[in-house]
């Protein structure tokens, strides 16, 4: 799930070098532009200058996207796209202009922490040891890291690089090893109470509750065809291919239509359909590209409209489903889920917000086959199926809504069942090991370093 706010994935750094060393900012000048602005939809912005690299951000929904200089007043975004700034006749910032529209400031007078910038503020990396979880009376028992394979110093050595910020934007890590909460940190400003945005990773939610609705009856199969809940729907480019699509082929990414964020060829994309007021009637007036079943493809409409299928098949919205009969069950009793698939939620995309330990639980009900605290909240069976091989997407086996990877350490293999979204958000469960690993972060649309910590310090000392 991309966040589209600028277009930020188009990546022209040369562009980005020649404007920079065009027009150089102090610290001081770019907090000028610091403050609440007016956004697209309704919504607000934040515009903030990092004292620790001299760069203004632009920050929406968590995520920080970085404006380079290009001249008196204005920058640039990732897609080489001008935002210019705007100034009233007592030559003090106003507004600012992107894509042929003004936004006006809000407030310019804001507290920005300096916790937002540095991983631990005014912390020497070299003092951190590693302690034990607290206890917090939330459904999770914690443990030591003694006697679970794991080892100590080379944790240690991995916080004390992310607080050197070798490892930068990640928000926490977490670990459950043998049932027990063993490892837990955060960085930045987030904490244990933070809601953390999963982007993509909310898809393996939108699965689990799938089989929970399949097992109430309210769904009656995965070959269910796609358009019987749509009664009302005519979609363009209609054919019988069209016809024969299935929340089998949902689920596994195969619905066949022309969307796919990895080819440049296919008609559909995640930024047009943000935009759009009804992104399930997007993604199904595509012109077909393969027969459904055949060929996965990255298409979010996909998942988007299996959560409608469930809205429509139990009468709930899926935030009330959800905390009924997942989070609910899980002891999950803060999180955020606004799924209005239109162009209100172009820049939240529909995703739901959790609590690291909370993911952990998610993570940790699967790596139990569907069981929390001797209930079954998900079948076994559904576990199990959504778990294994339906399709290949950008070159990863895939399940329902869940990436079927493998780290290889130390000449072993490792396998994995991944939930996992833009900016480094991990729910990772490595059903031999009995464990599971939350990584929550914020590079978005860029590298995370997740995969790397947990093959460089947490899978190491498992492979021996």
């Amino acid at each position: 799930m991309k966040n589209t706010w600028l277009l930020l994935s188009l990546c022209l750094y040369c562009l980005f070098a020649n404007a920079q060393q065009a027009s150089k900012y102090t610290y001081q000048q770019l907090k000028e532009y610091q403050g609440v602005y007016h956004y697209i939809n309704s919504s607000t912005l934040q515009m903030a200058a990092s004292p620790k690299d001299t760069v203004l951000y632009a920050i929406v929904a968590q995520a920080r996207y970085a404006l380079h200089p290009a001249g008196k007043d204005s920058f640039l975004n990732n897609a080489h796209q001008p935002i210019k700034f705007l100034r009233n006749t007592s030559n003090k910032i106003v507004a600012y202009t992107y894509n042929n529209q003004t936004f006006a400031l809000i407030n310019g007078d804001i507290k920005i922490s300096d916790k937002m910038w540095y991983p631990r503020l005014g912390v020497n990396p070299d003092t951190y040891q590693y302690h034990q979880p607290a206890i917090l009376h939330d459904g999770l028992t914690t443990g030591s890291i003694t006697s679970s394979g794991l080892d100590s110093a080379l944790l240690n050595n991995m916080v004390r690089k992310i607080i050197a910020g070798d490892y930068p934007n990640v928000h926490s890590v977490l670990i459950i090893k043998d049932g027990k909460l063993i490892f837990e940190e955060y960085f930045y400003e987030y904490t244990a109470d933070s809601l953390q945005s999963q982007r993509s990773a909310s898809k393996s939610v939108v699965s689990a509750l799938t089989g929970i609705a399949i097992d109430k009856g309210l769904i009656k199969s995965v070959n269910d065809r796609m358009l019987s809940y749509f009664p009302s729907y005519h979609p363009a480019n209609d054919s019988p291919l069209k016809e024969a699509i299935t929340i089998d082929n949902l689920l596994s990414n195969q619905s066949g239509v022309s969307y796919d964020e990895a080819y440049n060829k296919a008609a559909g994309d995640e930024t047009t359909m943000g935009y759009t007021n009804d992104w399930i009637k997007y993604t199904f007036d595509l012109p077909m590209l393969d027969t459904p079943g055949k060929v996965g493809r990255y298409n979010s409409g996909n998942p988007i409209t299996m959560g409608r299928i469930i809205e429509i098949a139990s009468g709930y919205p899926i935030a009330y489903f959800v905390e009924k009969n997942l989070f609910g069950p899980l002891g999950i009793t803060h999180f955020k889920w606004r799924f209005k698939p239109d162009k209100t939620e172009s820049e939240d995309f529909c995703q739901v917000y959790l609590r690291p330990r909370d993911m952990a639980k998610f993570g940790f009900l699967y790596l139990n086959n569907g069981v929390w605290n001797g209930k079954q909240v998900i079948p076994a069976s559904w576990v199990a199926a959504s778990t294994i091989k339906h399709s290949v997407v950008q070159g990863v086996d895939y399940g329902y809504l869940w990436w079927l990877k493998y780290f290889d350490v130390n000449g072993k293999r490792f396998y994995t069942v991944g939930a996992q979204g833009n900016g480094g958000q991990k729910i990772y469960i490595f059903k031999q090991q009995n464990m599971v690993v939350v990584i929550t972060g914020g590079n978005f649309n860029s590298q995370s370093p997740s995969d790397k910590l947990i093959k460089t310090y947490i899978l190491p000392p498992l492979a021996k």
